[in-house]
């Protein structure tokens, strides 16, 4: 039986269906708070992080002595980018000491500091490639000297200049080339980046004249006891510098030295432990330099050690 709606009346309207409920979401876990309070403390102290070690390192570049700016342990050569340590300056020096004693002419320098450059940054050092030691990294094995002998930076310094007159043409050549043809490294071209740091170095060692390379020392460097830097001093003179003079007053002197002499001193300074070098009319001191000073300097050169 089928139903018929009644006129006049409207059927009953259809329950709505309810709203489905949004699926609900598990609540956002807070960021710790301990990790953003250490994260902010360390934006806050990271500019001070920042201003410390600026100016720690200003103080390591200048330390006000009477007024006076003290100059940086290691050297520099004015007017160029050439910045080398106290260890290498005194190595570098010593390089070009033996250069001048063989009467060989700057290009050897030039050569020679180029290539301790790329073999041991002019370090002595006591390590290397299978037994390779020293400034140029000689090999005893292959009959270079004995490892005592390659670690003496002057018997290895003339262990090259040896077998650099050897080269043809070794004053004209490309410095790479002539280099290789003495050490034959497997990195054959990896001498010549080094040859505009060599040239200005080697011609700072070889000037006439004072300040061409402008050094400082380490307070308190060098042997403990003033007879023990008078034994290195001497030593060092004898063989790198010219006959030495030692006087009471804790002064080597070194007759017929010139401003390449002068300079040996001064790059050697902190393993000397040199308190002032003296030549006519200048005055070399670990805290300003070389300064000029009334005539009351002259000839020898002069080393105080006390």
């Amino acid at each position: 039986m089928v139903s018929t709606p009644v006129a006049g009346r409207r059927p009953p309207p259809r329950a709505a269906r309810p709203a489905a409920r949004p699926a609900r979401r598990p609540p956002a876990r807070p960021a710790p708070r301990r990790r953003a309070r250490r994260t902010s403390r360390a934006r806050t102290l990271w500019p001070l992080v920042l201003v410390a070690a600026l100016l720690a390192a200003i103080a390591l570049l200048w330390r006000e002595e009477e007024g006076t700016p003290s100059v940086l342990a290691g050297c520099t050569v004015p007017g160029t980018d050439v910045s080398v340590t106290a260890e290498q300056a005194a190595n570098a020096a010593t390089i070009a000491a033996v250069a001048r004693s063989r009467g060989l002419p700057p290009r050897a320098t030039v050569i020679a500091l180029a290539t301790a450059q790329q073999e041991s940054r002019l370090r002595n050092l006591d390590y290397g490639d299978r037994d390779s030691l020293g400034l140029f990294q000689q090999r005893p094995s292959q009959g270079w000297g004995s490892e005592a002998q390659v670690r003496d930076p002057v018997y290895s310094a003339g262990k090259f200049f040896d077998g650099l007159v050897e080269v043809p043409g070794w004053e004209t050549g490309r410095l790479t080339e002539v280099a290789q043809a003495v050490q034959r490294s497997g990195y054959p071209e990896a001498y010549q980046q080094w040859e505009p740091m060599a040239s200005a170095l080697s011609g700072a060692l070889l000037a006439t004249s004072p300040s061409a390379l402008t050094c400082g020392a380490a307070p308190g460097a060098g042997p403990a006891t003033l007879a023990d830097r008078t034994a290195v001093v001497t030593e060092a003179a004898r063989r790198e510098a010219g006959q030495p003079t030692v006087e009471t007053d804790g002064t080597v002197s070194i007759a017929g030295a010139g401003w390449p002499e002068a300079t040996w001193a001064v790059a050697h300074a902190e393993r000397f432990g040199l308190t002032e070098v003296t030549m006519d009319g200048w005055r070399w001191t670990p805290a300003v330099g070389w300064e000029s000073t009334p005539s009351t300097f002259e000839l020898p050169l002069r080393l105080s050690l006390d």
